[in-house]
């Protein structure tokens, strides 16, 4: 059976929270008064109050969002989110090598800090990221000589993936974790995310077969541009 989205647990929630809140607050009020006008007006408040949180939560989450610039950082390719990545580790004390695009051996970045040699599988989805990003930055640690092995997204992972990362020892860095990253830090020590977007463009093509957009993709051998409509079209073409 498939999981379910955690959209879709929160949502559940909080219907069951506003019916909780809402017949708690008229059985509890009903029990003591014996007055149904006063146990809906009760429930009524009780119920507006939690609409009232709510809404802060909602007010806060999105101020904290604005300020992490993931809304930026949703906008790049994995060109440009690899660059700000060396960037904000290089701002939190690392030592930073941004591999090849070819012939990487499944890492992205590699990050050093205090006799510790790290490699960073990058990864700039716009859905979950599955097992072969654990599978590549795994068998990348021996090549580079590294003790721990990284993969950051800014969305979140698949169950396989999160069961293999837990027994190969994978770190996984999901988009809640990015944001709580860049927030932890000095205002004034992070990189800019509206200033990696306008000095490093993005690599863009359109497909020569249907017309859609193709985006900037990596495989085995490097990088290259793939249409953005696949697995209806599976055009492709070099990277240049």
């Amino acid at each position: 059976m498939a999981r379910k989205s955690k959209s879709k647990q929160e949502e559940e929630f909080l219907k069951a929270m506003f019916g909780l809140v809402g017949i708690g607050s008229f059985v509890g009020t009903y029990y003591y008064t014996k007055s149904i006008n006063i146990s809906t007006v009760v429930g009524i408040i009780a119920i507006g109050m939690l609409v009232a949180i709510l809404i802060v939560r909602h007010v806060n989450k999105t101020e904290r969002l604005k300020k992490s610039g993931i809304a930026e950082i949703d906008q790049m390719d994995g060109r440009q989110f690899e660059h700000y990545l060396g960037l904000l580790f290089k701002s939190q004390g690392y030592s930073v090598k941004v591999t090849r695009a070819a012939g990487d051996y499944g890492a992205d970045l590699v990050i050093a800090r205090d006799g510790r040699k790290i490699v960073v599988q990058a990864k700039r989805y716009s859905k979950n990221v599955g097992i072969d990003a654990v599978q590549q930055i795994h068998s990348s640690m021996n090549y580079y000589g590294a003790s721990e092995a990284w993969v950051l997204s800014n969305r979140n992972y698949t169950e396989a993936a999160v069961n293999l990362a837990k027994a190969n020892g994978v770190r996984l860095i999901n988009r809640k974790e990015l944001v709580a990253m860049i927030l932890k830090m000095n205002p004034g020590a992070v990189p800019e995310p509206k200033q990696i977007l306008q000095e490093i463009p993005q690599a863009t093509r359109t497909c020569d077969r249907c017309g859609h957009p193709m985006v900037t993709r990596k495989g085995p051998k490097g990088e290259f541009f793939g249409c953005s409509t696949f697995p209806k079209c599976r055009n492709i073409k070099p990277f240049q």
